[in-house]
This record gives C-alpha cells, structure tokens and sequence, in this order.
C-alpha cells in the first residue's frame, strides 16, 4: 500500500542558505522525492541530510517525535529543526497516522511504557505482552515491531540496526517483506545496513551525491565495501604491529 505518494522541497522558503540543512547541496538541488513502493530506504554517509528529511517528512505527515529538548548546545543553530516547514507532501488519498521509531526515542518510550503499566498491565498487551525493559535490547524491538506494525499506517525508521544483531536484522527484513505485502502499511526507513538495503522490490535512494535519485542495491557503497571486505579483508584492516591472522579470531 502507498499512502504517501511524494514529497516536494521548496528551495523558496528556505530561511537561509548558510545554515544546516539548508546549506546542502542536495536539498537545494533536490525537488521532489516519489515514493512508489510499500518500502523505502534512504542510504548516504553520516551527515548528508537523511535522518533530518526523514524527521521533517514525520512531522509534515502529522507524526510526533518524542524529543529531549533539554541539552544546550555551545554554538545553536536556530534553523536546525526546520526543515518540514520548507516541504510538502502529496497523499494518495487520505492521511494516515503511523509512528518515528529511532534508538534513543525508543529507549525512553520503553521506560515511560513500564510507568503505564505499573497502573493499567493491560497497556503491555499492544506491545507484545511483555515489559520492554525485561527483555534484552533486541528482543524488546522485536515484540516493538511486530505489535505495533501490525497497525495500518506509515512508519519512519531512522536507523534500526543500531540495537540488532544480523540474525535480528534479517528478522526484522523478513518482518517488513511480510507486513508490506499484507498491505496496510508504508515504510521509510534510514538505514547504512547491507542486509536492510537488500529489501526486495523496494526503492533505495542515494544522499551521496549532488541529488537525491534512485540507487540499485549492488551499486550502494555500502553492498561494495561489505561485499569486498568479506572478500578481503587484509584489504582494510591496518595493523603494523601484529603478524597476519588469516585463521584466527579476535578475543
């Protein structure tokens, strides 16, 4: 199912264009995104734009994100957080509510979840049946996502392997291939794993150039370095001061 059918950037109501994220090439080069399938995947190194796109397109589709705004920051920049004022979104029909899953919001939302409970156990019943913190990180993500995907809806990801094992992760993709054919539920997902990428029938577009566009799977780097460090791996790893270990294992 395809809820949401594209998102469009507005270089014009750009504020500024010295501050991030509106001093990105790739924002201001960028117009529209369309998304023509059940699962998507925004891959790119680590600062150019897509957990900040994939938190302004929440917003802009009414999803709220559980933030702490308590830290300060030596040098704030006022623009930081205003992104999904500068885009819009098209539906293919009516809105949908969903969810913006990331590591540290979980963390908290796990937490405040066990206070409910301490009142009304019941509340538990939606996620799995079982505290979240009992369990181990993984495993608490995993009653998480297959509770809570089963609702229809549009759910944002913002790099979900960063609490999972492989085994876990290949769970999760076959939990996603699963869901999106039953088809009530839409998935935008930020994401630097090979195995997540590897989503079948899915779309991954790229952040490492000038312009977000479409990428196939064998093309990211990310399926190139994995693939050739497997390969070989004497290939990156630097370490003068030992001999080789072809065979053996790190302690």
């Amino acid at each position: 199912m395809i809820y949401l059918k594209q998102v469009n950037i507005h270089q014009e109501k750009f504020p500024v264009f010295d501050y991030y994220p509106f001093d990105l090439k790739i924002f201001q080069n960028t117009d529209k995104i369309q998304f023509d399938t059940p699962i998507t995947l925004f891959c790119g190194e680590n600062g150019t734009g897509k957990s900040t796109l994939l938190k302004a397109i929440a917003i802009r589709c009414g999803i709220h994100i559980w933030q702490d705004d308590t830290g300060l920051r030596h040098e704030p920049n006022p623009y930081e957080e205003d992104l999904y004022k500068t885009i819009t979104v098209q539906w293919a029909d009516d809105p949908v509510p969903g969810s913006f899953f990331g590591s540290q919001i979980f963390s908290h939302f796990s937490k405040i979840l066990e206070e409910w409970a301490v009142n009304d156990v019941k509340m538990l019943n939606y996620f799995g049946g079982k505290s979240l913190v009992t369990q181990s990180h993984g495993q608490s993500l995993m009653s998480y996502f297959q509770s809570r995907y089963s609702i229809k809806g549009i759910y944002f990801l913002d790099e979900p392997e960063t609490a999972l094992s492989p085994s876990s992760l290949i769970e999760l993709l076959n939990l996603l291939i699963k869901i999106s054919h039953q088809g009530h539920a839409q998935f935008i997902i930020v994401t630097h794993s090979p195995l997540l990428l590897a989503c079948p029938s899915s779309r991954i577009y790229n952040f490492d150039n000038p312009v977000i566009e479409p990428i196939n799977y064998e093309d990211t780097e990310y399926y190139k370095i994995y693939k050739t460090f497997m390969n070989r791996p004497d290939q990156f790893i630097k370490n003068p001061g030992l001999p080789s270990q072809k065979s053996s294992h790190c302690a």
